[in-house]
């Protein structure tokens, strides 16, 4: 099972942060402190095991076999009316 992280800002994060805000940067520096950030969020993505990987696709797929079942079946029941109502145009 994926482990459970708390994702709760550290202390030194939220000052490194009030840090960052307070000095301007240039074009390159944002860019560079985007790409670290993005970095520290990559690393607290949990990666899911091949059982829960299955899993998780199999009530994908189940989902949406249901949900094309309900569209196509409501699609159905209004062509159904639409041609009780305004008649079939052979």
């Amino acid at each position: 099972m994926a482990r459970k992280v708390i994702d709760e800002p550290s202390e030194d994060i939220v000052a490194n942060a009030r840090k960052d805000r307070g000095t301007s940067r240039g074009p390159f520096g944002r860019l560079a402190l985007f790409i670290r950030q993005v970095i520290n969020e990559l690393r607290k993505v949990v990666t899911p095991t091949r059982k829960e990987l299955v899993s998780y696709t199999g009530v994908v797929l189940i989902f949406v076999v249901i949900m094309m079942a309900l569209v196509y079946g409501l699609d159905l029941v209004f062509a159904f009316a639409v041609n009780f109502v305004f008649g079939k145009n052979s």
